[in-house]
């Protein structure tokens, strides 16, 4: 496995726990997002206002991207002369055009060969940086093709990576501490009220303001969509999202239907949905896969986690328990917490190459060591070598957080519990009690479930669904194609998401087909990994 695939695999492994959606209030000239709650067909869509008609008649200078990393990982290959970047700019709220704006980072990558448009590409979080999954891409053997025909565009949403303003909540002493980033996760159990009211301010004042941190959600992100398509010459968009970036792609189709040419939605999100059912199908999905990880250690010898199947939980819980009141030291002065671990061990679950990292680490640890698993714990949270971190996974939230229908602490907690009995190698064994950790956010959310149902007007899509994805569980992918319509790809393996990144000749030749000739294929179509 190359590099470039493993930093991929990161991005896509930090969608599973964060996602959901919002709208803000439509320009004029908009077609209308569906209000909290409300489904409908959406027809062709009027062109932009007055008011819009400066953004989308803008003209992107591209240039070198250098500036535009935002990690060291990044500034590795950010300055190689095939990327170039721009920055677009969007209303904070589409309500009010003439307020505030936002700058998007954009990449673009230029066709290799005789151009036919653009792919604008997402790899999920929420809040992944587009521009890096945009270069990503072009280091899959399945992109020489497409690259040929297409201009590969990748775009930070607002809120995040390079664009600006970006969210800030927590000093990185606070993001070393665990329990704040953590809790987003894994439930808000170690919050109370004030946490919550303060964390909601400290986003707001690091990140420019309550308004902006009150426009941030995924419709606010689909009409950013829009505006990036018609700016970058395109009369219909082209799209491909990796998981988070299905949400956002379904959210899009609902609201501009007529503007899609195609869309690829790798490793779906079930729009009907609520943020409970949903979590706690996920969760399911994550104990699966942990049982498939744990059946594959079994087979190796000096598995940490034993032989029997039946055991697995316990034997790990065994081994990651006692970090809850007894943290293992590690060189620097830092410790490997239970959270930290179980961090370690969700995010190396979504890819058989992360399988090691687990079993390592656990063997590790019943040695009383903590090296290896802190270590993935901080890939996952994109830990610079000098201590900082990114701002990735404070835009997951902040998206979270304008996206998620709010609950008071009886629900939550009976969420919670809903979601460790889905997954009982997760369970800490302390049963505590839990609160949104999102109830003092300073605006409300306005998805509403279900959403994108009742399309009309929206050509054929493509869904590709991998039967072990631990964090899209196939069955909720399975009824994302059913509910857009879209011809559904069945991937045989036990990872996250599979266009591009898995490098299967099989899955890369069916994407490529459908968005540079749009031939569907076969009903039933399957791939193996």
């Amino acid at each position: 496995m190359n590099r470039t695939f493993r930093r991929s695999s990161v991005f896509l492994a930090l969608v599973a726990v964060l996602t959901a959606g919002c709208a803000t209030s439509p320009d004029a000239g908009e077609s209308p997002a569906a209000p909290s709650g409300a489904t409908g067909p959406r027809g062709p869509q009027p062109p932009p206002s007055a008011e819009m008609r400066r953004f989308y008649d803008q003209k992107l200078t591209f240039g070198s991207c250098t500036d535009f990393a935002t990690t060291e990982s990044d500034a590795e290959f950010y300055g190689r002369e095939l990327l170039e970047c721009a920055r677009l700019e969007v209303p904070l709220d589409y309500g009010n055009p003439k307020g505030r704006t936002a700058q998007l980072a954009v990449m673009r990558v230029r066709a290799t060969g005789e151009r036919q448009g653009a792919l604008v590409v997402n790899p999920g979080g929420p809040a992944a940086p587009g521009t890096s999954f945009a270069a990503i891409l072009t280091g899959t053997p399945g992109y020489a093709r497409l690259g040929e025909h297409f201009d590969i565009v990748g775009f930070d949403m607002r809120g995040t990576g390079a664009s600006t303003p970006t969210v800030d909540c927590l000093s990185d002493e606070e993001r070393d501490g665990d329990d704040l980033v953590a809790t987003w996760f894994f439930g808000g159990d170690s919050w109370d009220a004030a946490t919550t009211k303060r964390v909601a301010e400290q986003c707001a004042a690091g990140s420019g303001g309550a308004d902006v941190i009150s426009h941030l959600g995924s419709r606010d992100s689909a009409r950013d969509i829009d505006v990036l398509r018609a700016v970058i010459g395109e009369e219909k968009l082209n799209f491909l999202g990796a998981s988070y970036g299905t949400r956002l792609g379904a959210v899009y189709a609902e609201m501009f239907p007529s503007r899609v040419r195609s869309m690829v939605l790798d490793g779906g999100i079930d729009p009907n949905l609520d943020t409970p059912a949903r979590m706690e199908q996920q969760y399911g999905g994550f104990e699966a896969a942990f049982r498939t990880m744990a059946a594959a250690c079994a087979t190796a010898k000096g598995c940490p986690l034993g032989t029997d199947p039946a055991l697995v939980d316990q034997r790990f819980q065994e081994l990651v328990r006692p970090l809850v009141d007894r943290p293992v030291p590690v060189a620097g002065g830092r410790s490997l917490t239970y959270r930290a671990a179980m961090e370690a061990v969700l995010f190396s679950l979504y890819n058989p190459a992360g399988w090691p990292t687990i079993t390592t680490g656990l063997a590790e640890l019943k040695a009383g060591k903590g090296e290896t698993l802190l270590a993935a714990r901080d890939r996952a949270h994109q830990r610079q070598s000098d201590g900082s971190y990114s701002t990735f996974l404070e835009g997951s939230f902040a998206t979270h957080c304008n996206d998620k229908e709010r609950m008071d602490p009886e629900a939550e907690t009976a969420m919670r519990r809903r979601m460790l009995a889905a997954a009982p190698f997760m369970d800490d064994g302390k049963n505590r009690s839990a609160r949104d950790s999102c109830e003092s956010w300073p605006s409300e959310p306005t998805l509403g479930y279900p959403y994108a149902t009742g399309i009309k007007g929206l050509p054929a899509t493509l869904v590709v669904s991998v039967t072990g994805d631990p964090a899209a569980p196939y069955d909720g992918s399975a009824v994302l194609a059913k509910i857009l319509g879209a011809r559904h790809v069945t991937v045989e393996g036990s990872q996250h998401g599979a266009a591009y990144v898995a490098e299967n000749t099989c899955v890369d030749d069916i994407v490529n087909d459908y968005l540079i000739d749009l031939t569907l294929p076969p009903a039933n179509a399957r791939c193996t990994l």
